[in-house]
């Protein structure tokens, strides 16, 4: 899988592929970096299967390790994850109420309310 450069309403961000494996450990979020760069976009849109499988566990430690990786680079992570498709840990979802205070990550329902996200905070 390749990461895509989208222009949506002048934010730029790369995206991954809906439905396939890309990031197998936390320490492969560096292709994500690289490709943000090289790109010149601040944000990424990955979809829960692009991610580690444990990423939504937040005792494996990968959720933070790549969060904080991003945020060093300050790079914004949205990720399409519809309700009921991926299992959250009690932690992962006090976490993610956490986030939502702020701008640097955020889990959505569909593609159109991660690039609304991404816009509204000017990726």
């Amino acid at each position: 899988m390749e990461l895509t450069l989208v222009d949506a309403g002048g934010v730029k961000f790369v995206e991954g592929t809906q439905n396939e494996a890309y990031l197998a450990r936390a320490r492969d979020i560096d292709r994500v970096i690289e490709t943000c760069f090289s790109e010149r976009a601040r944000a990424a849109l990955l979809y829960a299967a692009n991610l580690p499988a444990t990423f939504f566990d937040l005792s494996s430690g990968d959720a933070g390790a790549i969060l904080q990786k991003l945020r060093n680079y300050r790079i914004r992570l949205a990720v399409v994850s519809p309700s009921g498709s991926t299992a959250f840990s009690s932690r992962f979802e006090e976490m993610l109420a956490d986030e939502r205070q702020g701008t640097h990550f955020g889990v959505f329902e569909t593609r159109q309310d991660a690039c609304d996200w991404l816009r509204q905070h000017g990726a």
